[in-house]
């Protein structure tokens, strides 16, 4: 066996944050010698072999010579994978889950990993979950900016190599005035009520009264930024710059934490999502999922407008495999109404499920998904939302098979694809919020779309807020968090409709459905692209 081999064992491993020990390393040269694996399929292989191991529950940082032996007979029994044998059944591979039964999957420090948490998350939360869910936004932030090829510049010299600035923190400022820095960290107020930037370290207060323009995106309070800019004597960070954090790829997440069940649906390999793929596009071109916001079912032409929809579908065999429904299902709160309002309410679901039963040919196959919005009747009204109460809905149960009561969010996954799904009025939230010298003067309607899209996926949360602008459930708050990026992401909001793809993630909000004569969004996971009708 050759040192090339063994460093390339010892590099895969380390990957996943192992290390190995000579009897270990000795076992796995003996399966590649036993397999006759040639130099070029030994990284590979080895991949395989550390991805399975560490989704074991007994899987340790130093790697187990018993349980990697009961990884490699397991994978020997398998033998041949039949993913390219079986027909594919669209159904097997459509899994729904809510935000509270998602695992819990936090940053490691420590590992420089991911580490799932000892204990289930609970709804009330601590002082300490509250700082975790800060600091995790955070350490998952950096950890894609450190990879970032403008800041991880490459080993060889080069003239370019002196004009970069790295990335710094704020205790690394103190005594230090009219030195330039880089820093990253989140966009807060002091107790006096000024803008400061906070980080692990500490906090710093900013001066913007030197920047000209903000960059590209919408700053919040409670978002992260890159900040460059001059410290003066002051004590302040005289800002000569500010943009969003660097956004990572799917793939590129995907391949560096592949191993990991962030849905708890079971982790595919790349190879498999990357088989996967090319089937779908090949063996379920037709296949479409149905995307509708804003229902309300106390609205006089709600119900004739899905009734046209269905009608359509009939009529042209366009039968959707997934109908989604997002609220809200009331044009006004019922939260404080009284029992008058909340019969109303519920014999609304009903007539939807009378309608829906009706139509037998689009119930045997397809499936209908619930989301809640902002007004809708929930056991809890901060995010993640729970799905809208059970006992309102009983008619639609019975009714129909396959109806999921979502939460908000919530989340698809389809062979190797996810798509999350989100109801809240978004661009409000964030535009009421922007600090700092506000966004560019001369931006349009398109802009502002685009910079919402780019802000939330660069953040990679779907709240970038301070608690006390949108309260969140701490121990749920891994249920808001988009890394890896998903495949597709529903903003489901009141504002304008659009579809922007961004750093591979297809983005789109499906419009009003009663306030905009009935529109509403096809997604086609052939193509990874929506259509608007």
């Amino acid at each position: 066996m050759s040192d090339a081999r063994q460093r390339t064992i010892l590099k895969v491993f380390r990957k996943f944050s192992n290390s190995l020990g000579p009897d270990t390393l000795d076992f796995l040269e003996q399966i590649l010698d036993a397999h006759e694996i040639q130099d070029s399929d030994v990284e590979s292989s080895i991949e395989t072999l550390a991805k399975e191991y560490n989704k074991q529950d007994d899987a340790t940082m130093k790697v187990s010579i018993e349980v990697l032996q009961k990884v490699y007979e397991r994978l020997q029994d398998q033998g041949q994978s039949q993913v390219e044998a079986e027909a594919l059944d669209p159904d097997s591979h459509l899994h729904f889950i809510n935000a509270f039964e998602m695992p819990s999957w936090h940053w490691s420090i420590e590992r420089g990993t991911f580490e799932k948490a000892a204990v289930p998350p609970t709804m009330s939360g601590s002082a300490d979950s509250r700082v975790s869910a800060v600091r995790d936004r955070l350490n998952v932030i950096k950890q894609c900016v450190l990879r970032n090829e403008h800041f991880a510049p490459s080993t060889l010299p080069s003239r370019d190599r002196d004009r970069l600035v790295t990335l710094k923190s704020t205790k690394q400022l103190l005594g230090r005035a009219g030195e330039r820095f880089l820093l990253l960290g989140m966009l807060a107020r002091s107790k006096e009520g000024k803008l400061v930037l906070e980080d692990t370290d500490g906090s710093v207060e900013l001066d913007f009264s030197q920047l000209d323009g903000p960059g590209d995106g919408l700053f919040t309070e409670g978002c992260f930024a890159l900040v460059e800019g001059e410290y003066t004597d002051e004590s302040k960070l005289e800002i000569i710059a500010i943009g969003q954090p660097p956004c990572e790829s799917r793939q590129t997440a995907r391949s560096i934490y592949g191993h990991i069940d962030f849905l708890g649906k079971a982790s595919t390999s790349l190879l498999d999502d990357e088989k996967f793929s090319v089937r779908v596009q090949e063996e379920l071109s037709d296949l479409h999922f149905f995307f509708l916001s804003d229902v309300w079912l106390d609205h006089p032409f709600t119900l004739p407008g899905i009734r046209k929809m269905l009608d359509h579908c009939v009529e042209n065999d366009f039968i959707p495999k997934v109908i989604v429904l997002c609220g809200n299902f009331t044009s006004e709160s019922i939260t404080h109404g009284n029992a008058r309002d909340i019969s109303r309410y519920q014999d609304n679901f009903d007539a939807l499920a009378d309608l829906i039963a009706s139509y037998t040919s689009i119930t045997r196959t397809t499936h209908f998904v619930l989301v809640p919005g902002p007004l809708d009747l929930t056991l809890n009204a901060i995010l993640p939302r729970q799905p809208i109460l059970s006992s309102l809905l009983s008619r639609i149960r019975s009714k129909i098979s396959k109806v999921h009561l979502g939460s908000n969010p919530c989340r698809m996954k389809f062979f190797d694809q996810e798509i999350v799904i989100y109801r809240e009025d978004c661009m409000a939230k964030m535009l009421r919020n922007v600090v700092g010298i506000g966004v560019k003067p001369d931006v349009n309607s398109d802009d502002l779309k685009r910079f919402l899209v780019q802000t939330i996926l660069d953040q990679a949360h779907l709240s970038p807020l301070t608690i006390n602008i949108q309260p969140t459930l701490s121990e749920y708050d891994h249920s808001l968090r988009l890394y890896p990026l998903p495949t597709a992401l529903v903003l489901a909001d009141k504002y304008d409709r659009y579809k922007i793809t961004y750093t591979g993630c297809h983005v789109f909000n499906p419009g009003s459905f009663v306030g905009s004569s009935f529109v509403f969004s096809t997604y086609k996971p052939a193509e990874i692209n929506s259509e608007e009708w």
